[in-house]
């Protein structure tokens, strides 16, 4: 019999188990334990649709935002998770959300080298050096992941790549993409060594990002906002430092900004080439249902483009 298949039931925030969750918000905890925390119906969603294996769910029924949480936490407990089903004062212990979602799970870190990569032809991956916030982060993986790149780099971290903020800024497409963590030198002879066209972006060059050929083999590299990439990347022989027009007083957008800029020139120029590539319009995906049904069937409708009889 699965001894999973009935919820543990917590009432208190006080619980050992949940003091022991509310640790992992700490990087120390969090890594001597190999955790790794996930927050959100759409983000554990992504998580367990694409292989990832969590050792406990936590779900609070009365934060519930619609009617397909159960099948998820069944899901996660098909898995192997333990389930703990908490009262609202124990779950927002260990929720990081202003309105949590009663859903997260804990579940093991993820860890890849460059040689684990298999890449496709034509390949677009995404360097991210240096960079501070979870939130930029998350973001760059995003915008990596609706790009279709096919890799994110992340060199000399200044911020955890397994911090829930990132999780959370990445709505869990940091399960959907390779993340891999090196150092610049590394990467930068990993991607000579396979003819990649290297774009490094910074302030001070003269070429624009769409002055050169996306359609190859293409890393886009970004840096910190405050010193920008190392000379490592500028002084290659293998880079192309392009720079994005600025015609206001600031002289540089924020990072990940930047780097949705950048890779959406990338996607411009392969969907020029080949339209086939860009896959129809997906559903609409919410922490169990679409908050607009009700209230709006026409804006639902066309937000999932399903014509209206």
């Amino acid at each position: 019999m699965n001894g999973h298949a009935h919820p543990i039931q917590i009432e208190s925030s006080s619980n050992p188990r949940i003091k022991e969750i509310a640790k992992l918000r700490q990087r120390s905890h969090r890594d001597r334990a190999d955790a790794l925390l996930v927050e959100g119906y759409r983000e554990l969603k992504r998580a367990i649709d694409n292989g990832w294996k969590p050792r406990t769910v936590v779900s609070c029924p009365g934060l519930f935002l619609g009617k397909h949480e159960p099948a998820l936490i069944a899901r996660c407990t098909a898995a192997g998770a333990v389930h703990l089903c908490v009262a609202p004062p124990a779950f927002e212990k260990i929720s990081a959300r202003d309105r949590p979602d009663g859903l997260l799970a804990v579940g093991p870190q993820l860890h890849l080298r460059l040689d684990d990569l298999a890449l496709p032809a034509n390949a677009l991956v995404v360097v991210a050096e240096s960079i501070e916030k979870p939130g930029n982060l998350g973001t760059i993986l995003r915008s990596a992941d609706a790009a279709g790149a096919a890799a994110v780099i992340v060199c000399d971290r200044c911020t955890d790549v397994q911090n829930p903020n990132v999780v959370r800024a990445s709505v869990g497409t940091l399960f959907s993409l390779p993340v891999v963590e090196t150092s610049t030198p590394e990467a930068l002879e990993w991607l000579h060594a396979r003819s990649f066209t290297i774009l490094a972006a910074t302030p001070h060059a003269e070429a624009f990002y769409s002055d050169f050929d996306l359609t190859g083999p293409v890393a886009v590299v970004v840096g910190s906002e405050q010193v920008g990439l190392k000379d490592d990347w500028l002084l290659s022989p293998s880079c192309r430092p392009v720079r994005i027009p600025m015609l206001g007083q600031c002289d540089s957008l924020n990072v990940s900004a930047a780097t949705t800029i950048l890779l959406y020139e990338a996607v411009r120029q392969r969907v020029a080439a080949d339209r086939s590539i860009v896959p129809p319009p997906a559903p609409h995906e919410h922490g169990g249902d679409d908050p607009h049904a009700a209230a709006d069937p026409h804006r639902t409708a066309a937000a999932r483009g399903i014509p209206l009889q």
